[in-house]
């Protein structure tokens, strides 16, 4: 009996998948949505590095990143925080930011960074940002409530969650402030398979701007299961091991983090000797990184802006 061209079609789309599953390389189901990351992005305006946002060679490369994700197919944009230099003013953000990233603004999904609660240093930097306040009407409702600067949400199968790493702006960080109950609680009523979260400085880092105070967000989200956790802040990308809240590698049920300080603004340096559990690092490409969330695992690529080579990729089951 003759095959239908359907079948034929189905059929040879079958051998094509058990080829590439031969070679071990994971296949992206088009219903799988991708989200991509990056944090300190845009330069000030006032910049002499600015150049009508074009940038040097080493500074204020936010065009460049924002291109890899305009007209792509990325579901969302996490932006990781320190988003908009120097303080992240509003006059700062329509100057800059809205120019590159701002493109993406439809499908954003931010967190605030320690430089948009700044009140000197830059453009709009003065009384009137107090309380991030150009950030927060920049983004609007997508930043959440001004007081607290952190939310969740759904993407697919996973459960997303932002978190405002600015403790003292927000009443505190610890299991008994309003935000670490409010995340005992959103973890409680979410049991993902899948669950990520995000926000501006990390517990680990080999840049040296890592804070043990975000224990206090590892620690619930650890022991919840969580899978992934972003940051930024020290401006390079660095991949770390599922890990305990102490740093301890534990691949049966530890949180993978990424640091993605690539957004554009500039690079810092590893401080040497590197991190425990650090598996892939780079200071000197800007880009960002890009998810698959898959039902019950993920792929990851560290995507470089045009020109650049260097990359990072795998995959991993959730818990």
């Amino acid at each position: 009996m003759r095959s239908s061209p359907r079948i034929a079609a189905a059929r040879l789309a079958l051998v094509v998948i058990l080829a590439w599953a031969a070679l071990g390389t994971s296949i992206a189901v088009a219903d799988d949505p991708v989200i991509a990351a990056a944090g300190d992005i845009a330069c000030d305006p006032s910049s002499s590095k600015f150049l009508n946002g074009m940038g040097t060679s080493t500074e204020c490369h936010m065009l460049y990143t924002s291109n890899l994700l305009v007209g792509s197919n990325v579901a969302a944009v996490l932006p990781l925080g320190d988003n908009q230099y120097y303080c992240g003013g509003y006059d700062a953000f329509i100057g800059s930011y809205a120019l590159s990233w701002g493109r993406l603004n439809s499908i954003v999904e931010p967190v605030v960074g320690n430089h948009e609660y700044l009140t000197s240093g830059g453009t709009g930097c003065d009384a009137s940002n107090a309380g991030a306040a150009g950030y927060f009407r920049y983004f609007g409702a997508r930043a959440g409530d001004p007081t607290k600067g952190y939310y969740s949400y759904d993407i697919g199968t996973w459960h997303l969650i932002a978190l405002n790493s600015n403790c003292s702006m927000v009443g505190g960080c610890g299991p008994t402030t309003p935000q670490g109950k409010w995340l005992a609680a959103d973890l409680a009523a979410h049991p993902n398979a899948c669950t990520l979260a995000y926000w501006h400085q990390p517990l680990f880092s080999s840049g040296g701007r890592a804070s043990t105070t975000y224990q206090k967000f590892w620690t619930p989200l650890y022991n919840a299961g969580a899978d992934v956790v972003l940051s930024a802040h020290d401006h390079l990308y660095e991949r770390f091991a599922p890990q305990t809240p102490a740093g301890v590698a534990d691949p049966a049920r530890g949180i993978r983090e990424f640091v993605v300080g690539t957004g554009g603004a500039n690079h810092t340096s590893f401080v040497k000797p590197y991190a425990a559990n650090s598996e892939a690092r780079n200071s000197t490409t800007f880009g960002v990184l890009k998810l698959t969330l898959h039902p019950t695992s993920y792929d990851w690529v560290c995507a470089p802006e045009k020109g650049y080579s260097y990359t990072d990729h795998g995959s991993t089951s959730c818990h």
